[in-house]
């Protein structure tokens, strides 16, 4: 008789979980407490796949011999709870997926930088040829990939949400960027829970593994000496000369398996102290990987990142507008400020998650002229900001934004659009925000070109 596999969630990590099983065998049933998109019905459909939604159907769940949960259900939800206390073993999407994997996974985490960090490590990878494919909480989920397609590598990335159902998940190597405060309401607002989530990336790791960090991150730093860490490991700094892969002042340095060598961050895509952090640690694991320095250093001149991560989507009477909406809380801030010199038009604002706003007090008092704030409820950034910067301006209206942001720059000026807020009170997402801004940026551009003709 076929095991029963009953998978929670239909959406991409689900519905990929709901093919791997399928073709290993499983029979196997979906359940979406919501609604499913019909891209994931169809599929599910097409491979005559059972599956309900808008409800949880306890009967046809708790017969299952094996679980898997999609990330964004906490474990505290009341058909977890259920399934727990009936012994069932409930497992993430990843660790399914790596129960069938056959190459090699290098696995990116950390609070900020994750997206850019493995697009950028498979893009490195793909331009030296090697047979790679990107995967996890950035594109495809990592078991549609296994049930359909060999690859020698898979760059994944994983949120804290996908690490909290992992066991036997094993990266070769792996890499931790920084850990923030973030998503706390999910780990009972203790720091130390999302501390531990972060670092089960390395839990299943052995001696013959690679484990790559910032070691600037004071979180880090503290926990690693609490930790005994198996894998080999190697340092990403900006101060510390000593680390395997450090920024001194002027160059990027590597040494790297007994190799010396630099690369300069001009010779890069990508621009700012944060996006050193992630190049450094990029270029370690595809060198530990196997890619040549010749080869690294090519692919650093092609790569283009992710939309809404400092991406200059418009330059308007020689003034550059930057949509930096993915900066959805004031850490993601402080390397956007970090980026330029100044001066800023910089917009903010959506809804508040806590912010503290001191830790960029003196950035914004250096670098910024005008802070036009985007959101239905202002109050916490007007007090924050008042005095620091000198004009504060308030609007909903992305068209407004934009003109009124052109009005109050001069040539050389950067308007930056890096909000430290979620964007839920006036867009659908950040990408929704990021996308309105660029259009209205493109259209005032057009404009101002039909004008000057």
């Amino acid at each position: 008789m076929k095991q029963r596999v009953v998978i929670l969630g239909a959406g991409e990590s689900g519905t990929g979980a709901a093919l791997l099983a399928k073709v290993k065998g499983f029979d196997v049933f979906v359940s979406d407490q919501g609604a499913i998109k019909e891209k994931y019905k169809n599929e599910l459909i097409e491979h005559q796949i059972e599956f309900e939604e808008g409800i949880h159907s306890e009967q046809k769940i708790v017969t299952a011999d094996l679980i898997i949960k999609s990330p964004g259900i906490p474990d505290k939800a009341g058909i977890v709870k259920k399934l727990q206390s009936k012994g069932i073993e409930i497992i993430d999407e990843l660790e399914l997926a790596f129960r069938y994997i056959s190459g090699k996974v290098i696995a990116v985490t950390g609070t900020n930088g994750k997206t850019t960090t493995t697009l950028l490590t498979y893009h490195l990878m793909k331009s030296a040829g090697l047979n790679v494919a990107l995967a996890g909480n950035v594109g495809e989920s990592l078991a549609r990939k296994i049930a359909f397609e060999k690859h020698d590598w898979y760059v994944v990335e994983v949120s804290s949400f996908q690490l909290d159902g992992l066991k036997m998940f094993r990266p070769h190597i792996g890499i931790l960027l920084n850990i923030t405060p973030d998503h706390l309401d999910r780990y009972e607002y203790q720091m130390q829970n999302y501390i531990n989530s972060k670092f089960r990336l390395i839990q299943a790791m052995q001696q013959d593994d690679h484990f790559i960090y910032f070691s600037d991150d004071a979180v880090i730093q503290r926990e690693i000496v609490k930790r005994n860490i198996l894998p080999e490991i190697s340092r990403v700094s900006l101060t510390d000369r000593s680390a395997s892969a450090h920024f001194d002042g002027r160059v990027m340095i590597f040494d790297l398996d007994h190799e010396l060598f630099s690369i300069y961050q001009q010779n890069t895509t990508l621009r700012g102290p944060h996006n050193l952090i992630n190049t450094m640690a990029a270029v370690t694991a595809v060198y530990t990987a196997g890619v040549s320095m010749d080869s690294i250093k090519s692919g650093l001149k092609t790569f283009k990142n992710a939309p809404h991560r400092l991406e200059s989507v418009g330059m308007i009477n020689g003034v550059e507008f930057v949509n930096d909406s993915k900066a959805t809380n004031v850490d993601s801030v402080v390397y956007a400020l970090g980026s330029y010199a100044g001066p800023l038009i910089w917009i903010a604002g959506g809804i508040d998650k806590g912010n503290d706003y001191s830790i960029i007090l003196e950035e914004v008092k250096k670098k910024v002229r005008v802070l036009i704030c985007l959101g239905k409820d202002n109050s916490k950034l007007r007090d924050a900001f008042d005095g620091v910067v000198k004009i504060i301006i308030e609007t909903q209206s992305i068209d407004e934004l934009v003109r009124l942001a052109l009005k109050a720059s001069e040539t050389g000026d950067v308007v930056l659009l890096s909000p430290a807020c979620a964007s839920f009170d006036l867009f659908k997402n950040y990408e929704d925000r990021g996308d309105q801004f660029r259009n209205a940026v493109q259209e005032l551009k057009n404009e101002n070109e039909l004008i000057s003709q």
